[in-house]
């Protein structure tokens, strides 16, 4: 027999299967020997009160073992006499077009500028330890995409895209724990990620497809108004309609997109700092007991977020157990991100703490028109690159320091490995975004008493949290709205806010393709 259990349990029970079938043989009256299996369908914390429980939903297996798998896999079949279609960028938005691509029988073609996820891994260890930014391999470009090397969350609001579930079943088919199918924050984490990108390229290539690195796409290949191949920087030419899916860093195609007058919109984004707390202390605040976690409960999360004055202050990508990466992508640059790896087992918690911008606020850039918030990024990580000793050293303050508008004049030890060099971040930032910063962060340790910390590291600067720029396409078709063959796809279209969102992104084009090849 199978039935399903809806429960609340407190974490001790939850640490296991065999802990977990010793409750289901007491919610239902059974021998424990007749659990055969359990599976968590749905889990979640309730940290809201000192007593805390684990809600769970179970599926329990008396007296018979499961029989189907845990995930619902797809069937790729071979395409390699099938019509081309070229995907450029071989992030999530990428991999997933080209795996749906491959359902729908079209043949993909994939060109990525960076390198594949394992040899990225040697020129991201450079930025770290040299200080060397490679423009075309780092957090930012690659195989994976940014996400690849920067944590792996998967919780998304995106539901009416597409189907999550899917998502998440592909992922668990390529290597990722089916635990992710049951938490409410699913998480790979950056040392199991890369495994799994690499079982998507080989299941591509396996089945008929193309994978070229340190391949970068320089120009269209037009006939008329229709968009029908790529040239590359390494004198090739794939011809095909274009899977457009390069990330929210590749300014180079915004600015070529501009100079070839293909209509694109500025969109507003958020900048601010990278937040860095012990995690013993976050621990402490949302468990809200003096012990923390303890031994059953994983390390804990935070989301705030507030309004001041007219525009949205809260945090972003927080990363429990977790580290402060160098993100840069290119030259004078200073950004920053976080990642965790799959047991959030750091000493660190941090998260983006930033303020929303519009197009608007900064008219000083107002003649750039479309690429006003990419000139505004380029310089304030400039600004940082130059306060931070004009290397990969990241300017910081303390979290009061901050607030009260005082220099920082020792900082504590911080997960960012290319270094720290305490700086006036109130002084040089846009006052617009520390102004907001300041009053978000009163704010926010007002409700999570403890969190306002001078223990608190801000590291600057975060300025890649979405796309500055929208390509704009067709709702119906996903289209770009004048130029036919051209299917602007992720995040660096502006469509998509993560892993997640960028892979349903990425199947959808993959449709709007095989609805344009169809009516040829």
């Amino acid at each position: 027999m199978v039935t399903e259990l809806q429960l609340r349990l407190l974490p001790e029970e939850t640490a296991n299967e065999q802990a977990l079938k010793l409750v289901a043989a007491r919610e239902m009256g059974e021998t424990a020997e007749n659990i055969r299996a359990v599976r968590v369908l749905k889990r979640s914390i309730d940290a809201r009160q000192r007593i805390i429980y684990v809600n769970v939903k179970l599926r329990v297996f008396i007296n018979e073992l499961p029989e189907e798998s845990e995930y619902q896999s797809v069937e790729y079949k071979d395409v390699t006499d099938r019509k081309n279609v070229i995907v450029v960028g071989a992030g999530p938005g990428g991999l997933f077009a080209a795996l749906r691509l491959i359902e729908l029988g079209l043949r993909p073609i994939i060109v990525e500028r960076g390198k594949d996820v394992r040899e990225r891994k040697k020129d991201i260890a450079l930025i770290s330890r040299e200080h060397k930014v490679n423009n075309e391999s780092n957090y930012s470009f690659g195989e994976g995409g940014a996400g690849a090397y920067s944590d792996g969350k998967l919780y998304t609001r995106s539901k009416k895209r597409g189907s999550v579930d899917k998502i998440l079943n592909v992922f668990c088919q390529f290597g990722a724990s089916p635990s992710i199918l049951a938490d409410a924050h699913p998480h790979i984490g950056t040392d199991k990620l890369p495994r799994v990108i690499e079982n998507i390229r080989e299941q591509i290539k396996k089945c008929g497809g193309e994978v070229h690195f340190e391949t970068r796409m320089d120009a269209f290949v037009m006939k008329g108004d229709e968009v029908v191949g790529i040239e590359t920087n390494t004198g090739k030419t794939f011809f095909g309609p274009v899977i457009l899916a390069t990330g929210h860093s590749a300014r180079d195609v915004y600015y070529y997109l501009h100079e070839k007058a293909i209509p694109i919109e500025a969109k507003g984004i958020a900048v601010g700092v990278r937040l860095e707390h012990p995690q013993e202390l976050i621990d402490q605040i949302q468990y809200h007991r003096k012990e923390g976690r303890g031994k059953y409960l994983p390390a804990a999360e935070y989301s705030f977020v507030t309004q001041v004055n007219g525009r949205g202050v809260y945090s972003f990508c927080m990363c429990p157990g977790g580290f402060v990466v160098p993100a840069a992508s290119g030259p004078k640059q200073v950004v920053v991100n976080g990642m965790s790896p799959s047991n959030r087992g750091s000493r660190w918690a941090n998260s983006g703490m930033v303020v929303e911008i519009h197009p608007e606020d900064f008219p000083e850039f107002a003649s750039y028109k479309e690429l006003a918030l990419i000139k505004f990024q380029e310089q304030l990580e400039e600004y940082c690159w130059q306060n931070g000793g004009m290397k990969q050293v990241a300017p910081a303050q303390r979290m009061a320091d901050f607030i009260q508008k005082r220099n920082s004049f020792d900082l504590p030890v911080s997960s960012y490995t290319p270094g720290l060099l305490a700086s006036p971040l109130h002084f040089w930032m846009p006052e617009f975004v520390t102004s907001r910063l300041r009053e978000g962060l009163r704010y926010f340790g007002k409700v999570s008493n403890g969190f306002l910390t001078n223990e608190a590291t801000m590291i600057g600067v975060e300025t890649r949290t979405s796309s500055p720029v929208r390509i704009v396409r067709d709702r119906e078709t996903y289209q770009h709205v004048t130029i036919k063959g051209l299917f602007p796809c992720g995040e660096g279209a502006g469509y998509a806010g993560g892993i997640v969102s960028a892979a349903i992104d990425g199947e959808r084009c993959a449709e709007g393709v095989a609805m344009l090849i169809a009516s040829h």
